[in-house]
């Protein structure tokens, strides 16, 4: 299925190349960054596309319709890097509805890097050997066409409410909002460091008003802009992207940080650029993240995408995430699930080049 041609910015920047039949290789882009660490989400598309390239590539007389993620659980090991990244399938089950593959995301190791800098060798084998797994888990796939049994409805809905729009029945008239930035007392966010989490630019987020307080949960409408491409819109891989994509839930977290102590390395690190407002004190990387894909989107995507954030406990510098996305028909499309850190800054922003 092709991308919508506005996404390019976007398919450029999860491009999956085959190496053999389980082996693949991508490059993980800057501007899709927390700092100088490529975002979760945004990993996390790249394998979506490579379990959907995997599939076409490998097996692609197993099923008669194209294979897609229905369910994905990572484990973030190690931070990444931006540069290039070795993609290793193996298949752990083939089956005529479900197939699941664990997969691993492989760059040079950091420590590797430092020590041949100091003995001032560098060869491709060197390279290969100095490779270790920054992201591992398994992925389960099955194609359109054998999605087939019960459905029925839940009764579930969302507690509580959402702040209500100016259009029928309460619902936010995303209209108005694309065209004023404002419908009732949802408004255009603006996403606090910009230049530090630069991912969180690819997307154009929509909420409640700040002026009605802090809220129990974060509810945000979201349009999808790789590379400030207006016309661009939410796909599949792209929704792996948006449930790592909270900017305002982490605003939220920079504020609880404020009263309590703050470490002296992001003071000597990162603090005189905070009060500038361009890098934030703290980094909340993924440690686990696991997505429920209950909805695939139309090949041409669509432009909007509701989601909900909710944080039940941050507690010793540990917190928890849970993520539903729904489209304007309120039909759910994914689910999510992630225990992520809130650690300093400065574990994020030292300078580091992943080269291979």
């Amino acid at each position: 299925m092709a991308a919508p041609a506005a996404n390019q910015a976007f398919e450029e920047a999860i491009k999956v190349t085959p190496v053999n039949s389980h082996r693949y290789s991508a490059i993980l882009r800057d501007e899709w960054c927390i700092g100088t660490v490529p975002n979760g989400g945004y990993t996390t598309a790249v394998l979506y596309r490579l379990a959907i390239t995997h599939f076409a590539h490998t097996h692609p007389t197993r099923y008669d319709s194209p294979a897609t993620p229905i369910s994905m659980q990572l484990t973030f090991l190690r931070r990444t890097a931006v540069g290039p990244a070795v993609l290793e399938v193996q298949d752990t089950k083939l089956g005529a509805r479900t197939s699941t593959i664990h997969v691993a995301l492989l760059q040079p190791s950091e420590k590797g890097k430092k020590k041949k800098a100091q003995t001032e060798s560098s060869t491709s084998s060197d390279d290969e050997e100095n490779l270790e797994v920054k992201v591992a888990g398994y992925i389960t796939v099955s194609p359109a066409t054998a999605e087939v049994g019960v459905s029925a409805p839940s009764n579930w809905t969302l507690l509580p409410e959402a702040i209500r729009g100016s259009g029928p029945q309460g619902r936010v008239n995303l209209a108005a909002l694309r065209e004023t930035g404002r419908d009732g007392q949802w408004v255009r966010l603006v996403a606090p460091f910009p230049k530090f989490r630069r991912a969180s630019q690819q997307v154009e987020l929509y909420g409640p008003d700040a002026a009605l307080g802090k809220p129990p949960v974060v509810d945000q409408w979201a349009r999808f802009r790789p590379g400030g491409n207006t016309e661009a819109r939410w796909t599949n891989e792209a929704v792996a992207f948006l449930v790592d994509m909270f900017p305002m839930a982490l605003d939220g977290f920079d504020s609880m940080g404020k009263a309590t102590k703050e470490g002296d390395s992001a003071e000597n690190s990162a603090g005189s650029e905070s009060a500038k407002g361009k890098l934030a004190k703290y980094w909340y990387p993924t440690v686990t993240l696991n997505i429920d894909f209950k909805k695939r989107l139309p090949a041409s995507g669509v432009e909007w995408l509701y989601s909900r954030v909710q944080t039940r406990s941050v507690r010793n510098g540990r917190t928890d995430l849970d993520v539903v996305v729904l489209d304007e028909q309120g039909d759910v499309i994914a689910l999510s699930t992630q225990v992520g850190l809130v650690v300093d800054a400065s574990r994020n922003i030292g300078q580091r080049k992943s080269k291979m």
